[in-house]
C-alpha cells in the first residue's frame, strides 16, 4: 500500500471533491461559505458599474445601430482608468477591438467554435495579444475581422480597416491594394471632465503632448497627453463661452476671449489669470503674433480687430470690417492677417509687425446667397497644390473653401477649390491634414453634427469623403492635430475630448 501511495500517481479529480466535500460536511458546512465568498470576489472583480449604465442607455434616433454600443464603451472608458480590463478582454491595450469583434462575432459561434474552424470563418491572428482562459479567447486575440483570413497559413488580407473609420459617405468597397488616406489604430486618451460642450481645442505651439480646451461653461483646461495622460490646470474666470484661445510661442501664456467681453491672458505654470482685458462686446476669436509676441490680436463682434499690448493690456490700432469678425489666423511671417466675418467674406490685412498698424488689404466676397458666418481661418505656408502658402476657411453652411495666397501682393487669394458639405447648427471647425497634403493629395479634417471626424481629399471630383472616425454620440465641434502629427485630437457638444492616435503605415 505505501508503495502504491508513493508511486501510483494522484487519486482522481473526483476523489478529491468528493473527500473535500465529506471533509467539509464534517467541519460544519464550512466549503459552501467559502464559494459563497469566492462568488462574491467574482462579482467585486467583474462588476463595472459605469459600463453597465452606458450599455442600458437608450439608443438615440438619429445614431449607428451598429456602432452604438463602441461608443457606449469608449465614452465609459476615462484617461484615469484606461490601464483596467473589461471582463475577458485582457489584451495589449486593445481592449476595444476585441469587444468590437465580440458585438460582431455570427451567430451560434460559440458552438461552432468548438468544432475545426472553418478557413471562411476563421478570424485571423495578429500574435501580439493575450491569450485568455475565456473560450471566447479567439475573438480578443484578433485585431480586425476579416472573413477571408487563415489563421493556419498565416495570410495577411489585402488591406485592413482602421479601428473605427471607414472608406467614404457611403462606405463603398476599397479596391484591392488600395490603402486608407488616413488610419488610426484607435484611442489614445479620453477626457471627459467637462460638463459642457467643448468649443475649441488646440495642442500648445510645436508640442506634441501638451493640449487645451475650452467649454461653453467658461473654463479652461490644460493637460498633457503622454503617459499617463493627466489633467495639468484648470483656468476658472470667463462667465461665458470660450470662443477661442491661444498659446504663446513659448507655451508659458494662453490668451482667451469669450462671450462675457472679456480677453484674460493666464500664467500656465501657476493656474492663474494675470491681465484681464474689458471690451464692449463679445470677443470671438483671439492670435499671438506669431513674430512679435508682445501683439495679441482680437476679432470681436463689434466689427473690429483690436491689436493690443500684451504686457501693458493698452490698445495699440483696430479696424473696422462689415461684419463681425469670427475667424483669424497670421501668415507665417506676421505680415498678414487673414479674417472672416459673419457674412462669409474673408479678409487680408496687412500689419506691421514693428508697430502693430493694421490696413485692409483685399476682400474676397462669398459666392453664396445665403450669408453664413465663417467658423475657421487657417493658414498653411505650402501645398503640393497650390506649390505655395494656401488658406483654408469653412462656414457654417457647410462650405470649405481653399485658396491659394500671394504674399507678394498682400495676400491675395485666389479660390482653387470648394466643398459643399451638410449646413451646421453649431460652429464646427475644420483643420488642414498636415502629413499627407504634402504626399498624396490636399486632405482636410472636419468634425459632423452625426458625430463622426471626416476626412476629405479637395482634389478627388467625385466621393470627397475618403475616411471617418466614430466614437463621439454628439455633434464634434473642434478637431486639431498635434506638432508630431501622430495624434488628432475632436471635441464634441457634450463635452467629450477623444484623442486619437493615427498608425504609423497611414
Amino acid at each position: 500500500m505505501a508503495a502504491e501511495k508513493k508511486g501510483g500517481g494522484d487519486p482522481p479529480a473526483e476523489e478529491e471533491e468528493e473527500e473535500d466535500k465529506n471533509h467539509g460536511g464534517a467541519n460544519g458546512g464550512a466549503s459552501p461559505q467559502k464559494e459563497t465568498d469566492d462568488e462574491k470576489k467574482k462579482e467585486k472583480k467583474h462588476s463595472d458599474r459605469e459600463l453597465l449604465m452606458c450599455l442600458l442607455q437608450p439608443c438615440p434616433a438619429d445614431s449607428d445601430p451598429e456602432y452604438i454600443g463602441i461608443r457606449r464603451l469608449l465614452l465609459s472608458r476615462k484617461s484615469q482608468s484606461s490601464i483596467l480590463r473589461r471582463l475577458d478582454w485582457r489584451c495589449n491595450g486593445k481592449g476595444y477591438v476585441a469587444f468590437r469583434n465580440y458585438i460582431r462575432r455570427p451567430r451560434n459561434w460559440e458552438k461552432d467554435s468548438l468544432r475545426t474552424p472553418s478557413l471562411q470563418t476563421t478570424p485571423g491572428n495578429s500574435g501580439r495579444w493575450i491569450q485568455p482562459p475565456s473560450p471566447l479567447s479567439l475573438l480578443c486575440d484578433v485585431e480586425s475581422w476579416t472573413p477571408g483570413r487563415d489563421v493556419h497559413s498565416g495570410s495577411q488580407p489585402s488591406s485592413r480597416r482602421s479601428f473605427g473609420s471607414s472608406t467614404s459617405d457611403n462606405d463603398r468597397p476599397r479596391r484591392r491594394g488600395e490603402q486608407p488616406a488616413y488610419s488610426f489604430v484607435g484611442m489614445h486618451c479620453i477626457f471627459d471632465q467637462c460638463r459642457a460642450s467643448v468649443t475649441v481645442l488646440k495642442f500648445g505651439h510645436m508640442s506634441s503632448d501638451l493640449l487645451a480646451y475650452g467649454a461653453s461653461d467658461g473654463t479652461l483646461t490644460v493637460c498633457t497627453v503622454s503617459d499617463p495622460p493627466s489633467i495639468l490646470k484648470h483656468l476658472n474666470g470667463h462667465s461665458k463661452d470660450v470662443t477661442d484661445f491661444d498659446f504663446s510661442s513659448n507655451n508659458q501664456y494662453i490668451a482667451s476671449s469669450s462671450v462675457d467681453k472679456t480677453v484674460r491672458v493666464w500664467e500656465i505654470s501657476k493656474g492663474l489669470c494675470i491681465r484681464v482685458i474689458y471690451g464692449v462686446s463679445p470677443q470671438l476669436c483671439i492670435r499671438f503674433h506669431p513674430v512679435n509676441n508682445n501683439f495679441l490680436s482680437v476679432g470681436n463682434a463689434d466689427k473690429e480687430i483690436t491689436v493690443f499690448n500684451f504686457s501693458t493690456g493698452r490698445i495699440i490700432h483696430k479696424t473696422s470690417f462689415d461684419s463681425q469678425v469670427t475667424a483669424m489666423d497670421h501668415a507665417h511671417t506676421g505680415q498678414i492677417i487673414f479674417c472672416g466675418d459673419g457674412t462669409g467674406c474673408i479678409y487680408s490685412v496687412s500689419m506691421n509687425s514693428h508697430t502693430g498698424v493694421l490696413s485692409r488689404s483685399h476682400r474676397h466676397r462669398s459666392s453664396s446667397r445665403q450669408k453664413s458666418p465663417v467658423t475657421t481661418v487657417e493658414y498653411r505656408s505650402f501645398s503640393l497644390l497650390a506649390r505655395g502658402p494656401v488658406l483654408l476657411t469653412c462656414t457654417q453652411d457647410g462650405s470649405l473653401s481653399f485658396f491659394s495666397v500671394a504674399l507678394e501682393i498682400q495676400g491675395y487669394l485666389t479660390l482653387r477649390c470648394s466643398l459643399k458639405l451638410t449646413p451646421r447648427i453649431y460652429n464646427i471647425r475644420a483643420s488642414f491634414c498636415p502629413l499627407l497634403s504634402l504626399e498624396k493629395g490636399e486632405y482636410i479634417v472636419a468634425g459632423s453634427e452625426d458625430s463622426n471626424v471626416y476626412f476629405y481629399d479637395l482634389t478627388r471630383p467625385k466621393h470627397t469623403c475618403v475616411n471617418k472616425l466614430q466614437g463621439h454620440r454628439f455633434p464634434v465641434i473642434g478637431v486639431a492635430w498635434n506638432h508630431g502629427e501622430n495624434l488628432l485630437a475632436s471635441s464634441d457638444f457634450y463635452g467629450t475630448v477623444i484623442v486619437w492616435k493615427r498608425s504609423k503605415a497611414g
